[in-house]
C-alpha cells in the first residue's frame, strides 16, 4: 500500500483537495509538479489561493513555502497563466431567472385583501 499524502506544507484541506483530483501520495506530486497539481485543483471547481501554489512547490523543494524564491514564484505565477489560458472558456450557463415568492394560503383563510379587488380573485 502506498503512503497517502503526509509533506511538508500540506496541509488537511489541500490534502482533501489532491485527492478529490487523484494526487494521493508523494509520487503523484512529485510525478505531475505543482503547476499541473494546482491546475487539476482549479478545474475541480476549487479555488485554491496562490499560497496553494507556493506550498506544493515548497513541498516538493522541501523547504517552506514562504521560502521559495521571489524569481520561482514568478515562473509558477507565469505557467498557472499560460494554462489558465489553454482552459476552454466556460460553457454559457443562462443567467437565473428572477427570484418570485409565493405565498400559499391555508384552506379556509381568507384571501389577500390584494386579492379580492382583482378580477378573478374572489372565486
Amino acid at each position: 500500500m502506498t503512503e497517502p499524502l503526509k509533506m511538508r506544507n500540506i496541509g488537511p484541506k489541500s490534502a482533501a483537495w489532491l485527492r478529490q483530483v487523484g494526487l494521493r501520495t508523494e509520487a503523484d506530486l512529485v510525478a505531475v509538479g505543482a503547476v499541473e497539481a494546482f491546475m487539476r485543483v482549479r478545474r475541480a471547481g476549487f479555488k485554491p489561493s496562490l499560497n496553494m501554489l507556493y506550498a506544493l512547490e515548497g513541498a516538493l523543494q522541501d523547504c517552506h513555502w514562504q521560502d521559495v524564491p521571489e524569481a520561482r514564484r514568478a515562473e509558477l505565477v507565469a505557467a498557472v497563466e499560460a494554462a489558465t489560458a489553454e482552459l476552454p472558456p466556460p460553457r454559457g450557463r443562462p443567467a437565473a431567472a428572477p427570484v418570485t415568492t409565493t405565498h400559499h394560503q391555508d384552506e379556509g383563510a381568507m384571501p389577500a385583501p390584494e386579492l379580492l379587488d382583482r378580477p378573478g380573485g374572489d372565486d
